[in-house]
Formats: structure tokens, C-alpha cells, sequence
């Protein structure tokens, strides 16, 4: 008998919604009050996930769901820098 492994399920900030956690990009806000998307879902600090879908991103700004959840103002260059991750699956930091 194969035992089924449990998936690691996580809420986006945007919709509210619970998604494997593989679907979401997670954005951190280090110790050191910096901004930043963490594709390997380990760098310390708080987090936040996000679907990766470009509706998600412009639906998390409207409602400043990442600046509640990192608890922090997160600025117009973040969420560039997220939409444009979520397009070409590439950083650029």
C-alpha cells in the first residue's frame, strides 16, 4: 500500500483562498525591513503568499493585502517586481 503524501496547503493574501503551496510565490520581509520575493520559500522572516497570477498581484495591491500581512508600507516596485517574476519566472534584483 503507497501512503499519499499530505500537500502543504497555504492561503493566498489576495483572495483568501487556500492553494499547494507550490502554486504560490512567497514574499518576505527579511529581519532587516527589506522587501523581497523568495522563490526558494526559506529565507527568514515574515511571509506572504501570493498566486502567481498577474489578477492576484493587482487584486493584492488594490486591497493592500501585502502591506497588512508583512506588516510593513510595500511599495509600487515590489509588486513590479512580483507581476514581472510571475511572466518570466526570472528575479531581477
Amino acid at each position: 500500500m503507497v501512503k499519499q503524501r499530505k500537500v502543504p496547503m497555504r492561503k493566498c493574501v489576495a483572495s483568501q483562498e487556500m492553494f499547494p503551496k507550490k502554486e504560490l510565490v512567497r514574499v518576505v520581509r527579511t529581519p532587516d525591513n527589506e522587501i523581497r520575493i523568495d522563490p526558494t520559500g526559506k529565507k527568514s522572516g515574515r511571509g506572504a503568499y501570493v498566486c502567481a497570477k498577474e489578477e492576484y498581484v493587482d487584486l493584492a495591491k488594490k486591497k493592500k493585502a501585502l502591506d497588512r500581512a508583512l506588516k510593513t508600507k510595500v511599495g509600487e516596485e515590489v509588486y513590479e517586481r512580483l507581476r514581472e517574476y510571475i511572466v518570466t519566472g526570472k528575479l531581477h534584483e
